[in-house]
């Protein structure tokens, strides 16, 4: 074996497969890369020398569904139950409508409870007695306003609460408010016109609403 050239004995010896290229020598320039076999598949991490943080795999395509666990969270189904409708068996989605029948018990026993106090202010205002008539009118106006408060906070008034049936907004099932139960009523006038037909629309309507109802997007559903 030959150390070097007779002209130049500390020239280094060529590498007998190559004589035409120099040996590569370890830890000089670049590394070098793996074959390419050996290269990983694309969308996975590949290994990093020590010391340089590894690099991300592609992000997903366009175009392709993503998987549960991968991406973004997927938005919860939100119930029926969560727009304030009770979830009774047979109806799934759509909110149970009180019929004709129970709307018209209900009105009915509100103004049986109004009976009493306006019954006071007529036999006072016969006898001419001034404090009857007083006490009966104080008394129909503070159960106007609290018939009034309760149907805006819970869909309620005593007629209602007595026949099962709640008075919500078609929306998502809240109770109206106190401000749109007031301009419910005042909207009954619309029930009042063509001989009271507004009255009797929730018996064939397919919501169970009156006039005023469908103006206010109000409904009238069971609560039992």
């Amino acid at each position: 074996m030959s150390f070097g050239s007779p002209n130049n004995p500390y020239e280094k010896p060529q590498n007998p497969q190559n004589p035409q290229q120099p040996p590569q020598q370890p830890g000089y320039g670049y590394p070098q890369q793996p074959p390419q076999s050996q290269q990983p598949g694309y969308g996975y991490p590949q290994q990093a020398p020590p010391g340089v943080p590894p690099q991300q795999g592609y992000p997903q395509q366009q175009g392709y569904p993503q998987q549960p666990g991968y991406g973004y969270p997927q938005a919860p189904q939100v119930p029926a139950s969560a727009y304030g409708y009770p979830q009774q068996p047979g109806y799934g989605a759509q909110p149970p409508y009180a019929n004709w029948g129970q709307r018209f018990l209900g009105t009915l026993v509100d103004m049986l409870v109004f009976a009493v106090p306006y019954i006071l202010v007529i036999v006072g205002a016969n006898a001419k007695t001034a404090i009857l008539s007083v006490i009966g009118g104080l008394a129909l106006l503070g159960l106007a306003i609290y018939q009034l408060i309760i149907e805006g906070k819970n869909g309620q008034t005593l007629g209602k609460k007595a026949l099962g049936i709640r008075l919500v907004r078609e929306s998502d099932g809240q109770p109206l408010g106190v401000g749109m139960a007031f301009v419910r009523r005042l909207a009954h006038f619309l029930d009042s016109l063509a001989c009271y037909l507004g009255w009797l629309w929730p018996a064939w309507d397919a919501k169970r609403q009156t006039f005023a109802d469908k103006v206010c997007s109000s409904i009238v559903i069971r609560t039992n």
